[in-house]
């Protein structure tokens, strides 16, 4: 029985409504179809998925980079493709400190992509469809689930370092951090832990979770929550003075997408504080306990929480524009 006052109900349920309405007015103003080029670029999706398929053969590192980059570019604008956009005064989006470490092999995916589609369809399809389709192909390319994508988003006028600051989920993050951050984007706890999962390709530069591994409290220098075996490879992986040193995030399989991440959890071998955080927090154990158990189940959440996040602040109709050039306004 819940014997809070109706006082003390008030402010969770405004947080409700609150959440309630951003998700309705995202829903409602994405005006997103599965056929959105069927009259105009009706061979987009193979166009995409060729230019693709020839980057991925070149270099696997085109699936992490690819992936990574719908994230930072969703999450800061919309999915809007103003993380693609160069600047003169290196004041754009992909200019900030928490995109600079974006892999040169996501842009140059998208690039090529665009380059194909331009000669086929020109002026038709933005450089934000462009990259929503490239990161479901590249998630297919290492083994992940296939799933449609919606289209009809148009490219934003808008790309600011300025803006970046705090919009992008951080290796540091507790759970409550991690859901306050998604959910400002309309999506839900489940849709934060199966995008967590992308984390099962890809590596790390050893400067993001070094805290983990030294001086991590004062009677404790390594974190406690970390399995201690996986915690001296890390040591001795990133013994490496060079500060580029990398890391796989998942040493099981990096460069298949499966569900050997929730499993690492389970194990206490996290890379990040972030990703243990999933296993430690009970609001979000059993999910990541179920997707380790089932990779079928993880599939299926990522290829829904892919689908929520392709819809987050997308421009339409009459809204930006169709970019001629991703890296530059028309």
């Amino acid at each position: 029985m819940d014997i809070r006052s109706d006082d003390a109900k008030k402010p969770m349920m405004m947080w409700f409504l609150g959440m309630l309405l951003f998700s309705m007015v995202a829903e409602s103003n994405a005006q997103l179809s599965e056929n959105y080029y069927a009259s105009t670029c009706p061979s987009v999706e193979l166009i995409v998925k060729q230019a693709v398929t020839t980057k991925f053969k070149q270099t696997v590192t085109t699936a992490p980079a690819t992936l990574r980059m719908f994230f930072h570019d969703c999450f800061v604008e919309g999915c809007d493709a103003s993380v693609f956009i160069a600047s003169e005064n290196e004041d754009a989006e992909k200019d900030a400190d928490d995109n600079k470490s974006l892999a040169g092999d996501g842009f140059d995916t998208v690039i090529k992509a665009k380059t194909a589609v331009e000669s086929q369809c020109p002026g038709v399809v933005s450089c934000a469809d462009i990259l929503a389709l490239a990161a479901r192909d590249v998630v297919v390319l290492v083994g992940g689930p296939e799933f449609k994508v919606e289209l009809g988003r148009r490219d934003g006028l808008v790309s600011k370092a300025s803006r970046v600051t705090g919009k992008l989920p951080e290796p540091g993050l507790d759970v409550r951090g991690l859901v306050q951050i998604f959910a400002s984007n309309g999506l839900s706890l489940t849709d934060m832990i199966a995008l967590s999962g992308a984390h099962t390709i890809g590596s790390s530069h050893c400067n993001r979770f070094a805290n983990r591994l030294h001086n991590f409290s004062t009677f404790m220098p390594v974190d406690p929550t970390m399995d201690p075996v996986y915690a001296q490879q890390l040591i001795q992986a990133c013994s490496d003075p060079n500060p580029d040193a990398v890391v796989d995030i998942d040493l099981t399989s990096r460069d298949t997408f499966d569900n050997s991440y929730y499993q690492n959890l389970v194990a206490r071998k996290g890379l990040f504080t972030s990703d243990q955080a999933l296993f430690n927090d009970l609001s979000s154990q059993a999910t990541v306990v179920r997707f380790a158990n089932n990779a079928e189940e993880f599939y299926s959440a990522f290829s829904s929480a892919m689908r929520n996040l392709g819809r987050v602040g997308v421009k339409v109709g009459n809204q930006g524009e169709i970019r001629r050039d991703c890296s530059a306004f028309n």
